[in-house]
């Protein structure tokens, strides 16, 4: 199964969330669970990242390691389990990428090495950084929940409208509109706080 299919469920099977909640409280199997329904995803999201089966598949036991640790902290307030779980599939993948690049450069003789690795932000330019990242966690939070799933999905998840689409089983036009609408309030939100959406 493909990392964009809804995940099909019948009506004995938990909801992501019970699980979720199941996991903080130790339930083995509800891991176990929430893996076979939800794997396929976090996978196909790392393997287009990675380019690479085995890093994907590494990434993706990653993945679930995290989410049973810190399943105590999940808040569905602030997204599904599905947009949570590729967040921390995406944020992880690219760490891996990075490690992968620094590795490379590491291993790279030194007369092979063309251009200079270019500086990392200064102290002003990370505090910007920072201070934008809380207008935008802010804002996301004043959309509507189906809003701020696809926007999350979207944008923090990496997949394309039509896959969202089928990822939670909703109408194309539907997700286009709630990404639109959600975009809209979003870019208001920020420039209300001073430009930040431009």
């Amino acid at each position: 199964m493909g990392y964009a299919e809804a995940i099909v469920s019948t009506p004995n099977d938990p909801e992501p969330a019970a699980l979720i909640a199941r996991c903080a409280r130790g339930d083995q199997g509800a891991l176990a669970t929430l893996y076979d329904a939800t794997a396929a995803q976090v996978n196909g999201l790392a393997l287009r990242i990675l380019g690479d089966r085995e890093l994907a598949e590494e990434v993706t036991g990653d993945v679930f390691l995290q989410a049973w640790r810190s399943a105590a902290a999940y808040d569905d307030r602030r997204g599904s389990p599905i947009a949570w779980l590729l967040n921390m599939a995406r944020s992880r993948a690219i760490d891996r990428l990075r490690a992968i690049a620094g590795d490379r450069r590491l291993t790279t003789p030194f007369e092979l090495v063309r251009e200079p690795m270019a500086p990392g932000p200064g102290p002003e330019e990370t505090s910007t950084l920072a201070q934008r990242g809380r207008f935008v966690r802010a804002a996301l939070d004043r959309l509507s929940r189906e809003q701020r799933e696809a926007i999350e999905l979207a944008f923090f998840g990496g997949l394309s409208h039509g896959e969202i689409a089928a990822l939670l089983g909703a109408p194309l036009g539907t997700i286009k509109t709630r990404i639109r609408l959600g975009m809209s309030r979003l870019r208001e939100a920020l420039a209300a706080r001073g430009g930040l959406a431009s």
